[in-house]
């Protein structure tokens, strides 16, 4: 692709020439070849005083037959997929001056049966984009982009034309965590290829190439993945897909810079329709507000990119000094009762989880030993037992530091967790009740560390998370915090801030919570238990709480 794809082109549709390898309802079977294939040519910005268009590069093309399920235009340097027959494409030339370009229209039916029809197209070329756009796009090569999760209207829908990201819907801070879109990245390389990494790893490891995507239910099959994922109304959450390249190409049409990307190459949200991307905004540093380019014209999507990764990294100072509640767990034996109570039992459904163990207040399950307190997962009589403390209707409080310094336990199965549920949860029952849980460790991933947040949409496996890795998790004991105010809930290994959530007025997460600390075993979260397994303890020297 070279610099070519950079070249704005005017086009005018001179001639067409049609090879067609139709056969009418041509049947092999069941399967039905499309039929009448008719294939219409618009020139953006072309009109009387510009016969050759007005300098997008852009021309409209709407494809329609009988039997036809999908579409796809091959031009010279691109090619789209479409379902419903629209594709708008640029046209290059390293040079000003008329040209003749090919395209190739198929329409598909039922078995990719197709049928082909080869347009030509006599195209003006005259345009380059402006410098200072390529170096927001790729800078020195490349540039890896994000959707900007922390922000506000970082996502949404709206009416063509409309204030954006105003109107109809707009996604609020990490809204969609968990759906498979934050971990995407975007690279527009300098070469003209475009390449979407659909697990960015927290690790930085660069062999996994597998991940997921999030996408509209009616479209998300176009990706020709394998199948799976969430279905959601509308969405599909987490279709599993791999990492791939594309090309991208810029054109202008009616003078807005407009990123259009090759095969079903897309960003943030998979809608079908054009894979062409409207540069609404570029006002702002590292950042790109782009709308979807869509041949109905009834509605945009929206989504906020940028080139920064979320600054988590940052030297860490506490506001919360004054401690206001701890345990240090300095008597041996059983939890001190005006501090702590328990859940007992196996709850409902496995505490909602599916979970296998049952809850005790046996020392066998959990007990104080020179100055640490111990829950204890055991197998015994063919089940499971374990514990669960909490400071329900004993300490709860809004806003402030919570440390909690912990060896976790390991194991296939084991579930521990320090986390934290809103007061309030007999009357607003959860989520929107709200949780805080801030660590959770699975035996069957050892060493990820957990951090996620549970409320209104973001329940389940939809909860606001993220992870980091801690190599000694269970080896030796490391401090897990919260710094929780009015602003943002920070989760945090021996200090360090490895996930931030915008706190708002709207989140359950300005009222009282209580403490828990507890050791699942197995569950929608904990997954297969080691037949071998016999026991593992979460061991805790303190928790301390700051205001």
């Amino acid at each position: 692709m070279k610099n070519l794809k950079y070249v704005y082109t005017f086009l005018l549709l001179t001639a067409v020439m049609v090879v067609s390898c139709q056969e009418d309802d041509a049947v092999i079977g069941e399967l039905i070849a499309p039929s009448n294939l008719q294939v219409v040519a618009e020139i953006v910005g072309a009109d009387a005083d510009h016969p050759y268009g007005d300098g997008s590069g852009v021309v409209n093309f709407t494809a329609s037959a009988n039997n036809a399920l999908t579409y796809k235009f091959i031009a010279p340097e691109s090619q789209q997929l479409t379902p419903s027959g629209f594709a708008a494409i640029p046209f290059t030339s390293p040079n000003s001056g008329i040209f003749t370009y090919q395209v190739v229209a198929m329409a598909y039916g039922t078995g990719g049966i197709s049928t082909s029809t080869t347009i030509a197209v006599e195209v003006f070329v005259d345009y380059t984009p402006p410098a200072d756009l390529l170096d927001i796009l790729y800078g020195d090569g490349s540039k890896t982009w994000r959707i900007k999760s922390e922000k506000a209207g970082h996502f949404g829908l709206g009416p063509v034309g409309g204030n954006i990201p105003a109107e109809w819907y707009g996604a609020s801070p990490e809204e969609k965590a968990g759906v498979g879109m934050y971990d995407d990245r975007y690279i527009f390389n300098s070469d003209g290829t475009f390449t979407h990494i659909t697990n960015n790893t927290n690790d930085d490891s660069t062999t996994d190439t597998s991940g997921t995507v999030f996408g509209r239910n009616n479209f998300i099959d176009e990706l020709g993945g394998p199948g799976g994922g969430t279905v959601d109304g509308d969405d599909v959450f987490n279709y599993p897909y791999n990492d791939y390249t594309e090309n991208w190409q810029i054109s202008a049409p009616g003078g807005s810079e407009t990123i259009t990307l090759s095969g079903v190459g897309f960003i943030g949200y998979y809608t079908g329709g054009s894979h062409q991307y409207k540069i609404f905004e570029r006002s702002v540093p590292n950042e790109l507000l782009l709308t979807t380019v869509d041949g109905n014209g009834d509605f945009s999507w929206w989504f906020i990119i940028t080139s920064e990764e979320p600054n988590e990294d940052e030297e860490f100072s506490t506001i919360y000094n004054d401690l206001i509640w701890e345990d240090t767990f300095d008597v041996d034996g059983a939890p001190d009762p005006s501090k702590w109570t328990y859940d007992l039992g196996t709850g409902d459904n496995g505490w909602g989880n599916a979970e296998s163990q049952t809850y005790t207040n046996s020392s066998d399950n959990v007990n104080i030993e020179d100055g640490i307190l111990k829950i204890t997962a055991k197998a015994e009589n063919g089940g499971y037992t374990s514990s669960r403390i909490k400071t329900d209707g004993i300490f709860a409080f809004t806003y402030g530091r919570v440390e909690v310094r912990a060896k976790l336990p390991s194991g296939g199965g084991t579930w521990p967790a320090i986390w934290m549920l809103g007061q309030n949860y007999q009357t607003d029952v959860w989520p929107a009740s709200g949780e805080i849980d801030i660590m959770e460790h699975v035996g069957n991933n050892q060493n990820t560390i957990h951090s996620t947040l549970h409320f209104p949409g973001n329940s389940g496996g939809n909860g606001v998370g993220k992870t980091t890795i801690v190599p000694t998790a269970s080896t030796e004991f490391h401090i897990y915090s919260l710094e929780w105010t009015p602003e943002s809930i920070k989760f945090l290994v021996d200090d360090k801030v490895y996930h931030t959530f915008p706190n708002t007025p709207d989140t359950p997460f300005n009222a009282d919570f209580f403490l828990i600390l507890n050791v699942a075993m197995g569950g929608n979260f904990g997954g297969a238990i080691d037949p071998d397994f016999t026991a593992s303890t979460l061991e805790i020297d303190y928790v301390k709480v700051y205001q």
